[in-house]
């Protein structure tokens, strides 16, 4: 398959543009925590934790973006839903506890960003916007108007993310004045996520037809493969390339169906490893406690 994607070209493969964005922002992080802090008003660098959170972030973000898996999204349902699974759902952790603590205070303690995000991070709140706006992408002919509008496609696909930062916000805030539920609470959160984004996944894996113009169609295809391929290396490839069945290994509902197994095996993986931090967090702490030692005196 590698050899077929060369024909697309090195920019369309390697997005040397996204490169120096995800760059940018790596510098702009190192500038801000380590080299200027001091002009924040900040003493400590972040933590290693945190340094390493942050440009893995960085990593996958071009990995998934960037890299050829960005193009391969574009050819195959399966790359697709992986790519959303890392961007919507471990690139935000990965973020969230990278970044560190005073960045975050001052960011959501602005006037008029902290009551938006007061209210968008109400379990209900976060829960059902996230997860609304996910299954709405998946219908049919949004999916193939994000894919076909290259306005439309960064404009959802960065309203999405900001819900995944806001869904994810309550139960792994760094700060103090947001974490309001307890353990168990979080523990039936996470459980209510997996549930709510279940549907659009059981639409895509158990169709019996393939839902998406953008990988069964040619014109639809094409106009897909604009969003990442410079135009005139794609018009000059518009009548030797006869759909994505030449780059894929699998049939239309095969990639279809494994695509939404993908997304829900990479969901789950995702919300259990949470799920299992805060329980030992949880059941750590609860074990640590100790029965304070009785008073003498009241046994007199």
């Amino acid at each position: 398959m590698w050899l077929e994607l060369q024909i697309f070209g090195f920019r369309a493969l390697w997005s040397p543009y996204y490169l120096i964005f995800v760059l940018g922002l790596c510098l702009a992080y190192y500038l801000i925590t380590i080299r200027y802090r001091h002009k924040f008003g900040i003493k400590d660098k972040p933590t290693g934790k945190q340094l390493v959170f942050f440009y893995l972030g960085m990593v996958l973000l071009y990995i998934v973006k960037g890299s050829p898996v960005d193009l391969l999204t574009h050819i195959m349902l399966t790359a697709h839903m992986a790519q959303l699974a890392i961007y919507f759902l471990i690139f935000p952790i990965l973020m969230i506890k990278g970044i560190p603590v005073w960045i975050w205070e001052r960011v959501v303690n602005a006037p008029i960003v902290k009551p938006i995000v007061k209210l968008l991070t109400k379990p209900i709140i976060s829960l059902l916007l996230f997860n609304v706006l996910f299954s709405i992408y998946h219908i049919p002919v949004v999916f193939d108007f994000t894919k076909a509008s290259p306005v439309a496609h960064t404009l959802i696909s960065t309203i999405i993310l900001v819900a995944a930062f806001i869904v994810w916000f309550p139960i792994l805030t760094p700060l103090k004045e947001f974490d309001t539920m307890s353990p168990i609470l979080k523990i039936g959160y996470i459980f209510a996520n997996g549930v709510l984004i279940t549907p659009a996944c059981v639409l895509i894996i158990f169709a019996n037809v393939p839902l998406y113009a953008a990988y069964s169609q040619n014109g639809a295809w094409i106009q897909a493969l604009a969003l990442c391929v410079p135009g005139d290396v794609l018009q000059g490839l518009t009548y030797s390339i006869s759909g994505p069945q030449m780059f894929s290994p699998m049939g239309v509902m095969e990639d279809q169906q494994l695509g939404g197994i993908i997304m829900k095996i990479m969901q789950e993986a995702t919300y259990l490893s949470i799920l299992g931090k805060i329980f030992f967090s949880w059941f750590t702490r609860e074990s640590l406690k100790v029965d304070p030692i009785p008073d003498a005196n009241a046994w007199k």
